[in-house]
């Protein structure tokens, strides 16, 4: 199946440099329509969405493929290719920040680097690790969003977003949660909150930047620190910006951390 067709690919901008925009769970390219007008100018963009989320072709949706979330990164791999991507930047928010981990750990030759935006290798407590949730409670929070999606949605999407002084944003990440195949989505949730990509970190030779907001209930700041020792050639810059969405909810201050990093990489080149 066509590419472009399967994981609705856009391509927007102008420039020789490409950057290629990865949503994170629950949401669809549109959730970057912000953080756009920042980059298009100077920058070839790619925007896509994941197999089951907004006007990707659903029917290319395979369970056994995407229970883990190599099969996401496979997708990512296989759109480099097919665009002859040429030392892209790739710029995954929260589960898409450790796809294209795994797609930079499959493919380097595709990438120059990566922006991980609200990361989270593994969201489960473990020992000195601290992921941000205890094991049970995220049981509990996957049954509930398996009892009842929609009710689910509208409860976590404000938590998710995390800005209270603009509870329209929460309801827009909701009514995006609601946009996604229901069964896809559980699916979805079940391998973005219960993978442990931990060990895959080592494997990455590829240098990233990562963007860490304050009081994010999805990543907490330990995870950025985390991160930031075990990936080689990282670094990371903590925002102000609160919540787990910071490209929503902080698109002048996300941009302004992107286009710096780019800058000081291009001049280290």
């Amino acid at each position: 199946m066509n590419i472009v067709e399967k994981n609705n690919v856009k391509i927007l901008g102008q420039g020789n440099k490409t950057l290629i925009f990865a949503h994170g769970y629950g949401c669809d390219q549109n959730m970057w329509k912000r953080l756009i007008p920042f980059f298009e100018k100077d920058h070839q963009i790619i925007l896509f969405d994941h197999v089951g989320a907004g006007n990707s072709d659903s029917s290319a949706y395979d369970r056994a493929k995407y229970s883990t979330l190599h099969g996401y990164a496979e997708d990512v791999v296989r759109l480099c290719r097919d665009l002859d991507v040429e030392q892209g930047t790739f710029v995954g928010h929260s589960v898409s920040a450790m796809i294209g981990i795994l797609a930079a750990i499959k493919a380097p030759q595709y990438f120059s680097n990566l922006v991980l935006v609200s990361p989270n290798p593994c969201f489960v407590n473990d020992g000195e690790y601290t992921g941000g949730f205890e094991r049970q409670a995220l049981i509990e929070i996957l049954t509930s969003l398996e009892s009842n999606y929609a009710e689910w949605s509208k409860v976590m999407a404000p938590v998710i977003m995390g800005n209270n002084n603009d509870p329209e944003l929460g309801h827009e990440l909701a009514a995006s949660f609601c946009r996604a195949r229901p069964d896809i989505a559980k699916q979805f949730a079940q391998v973005t909150f219960l993978s442990d990509c931990r060990p895959d970190l080592p494997k990455l030779q590829v240098p990233s930047l990562i963007l860490q907001c304050a009081n994010d209930a999805i990543a907490p700041e330990s995870v950025g620190h985390y991160l930031r020792k075990t990936l080689k050639g990282s670094e990371m810059v903590q925002m102000k910006n609160e919540g787990h969405c910071p490209h929503v909810s902080a698109p002048d201050e996300t941009a302004h951390a992107i286009r710096g990093y780019l800058a000081a990489s291009t001049k280290a080149a």
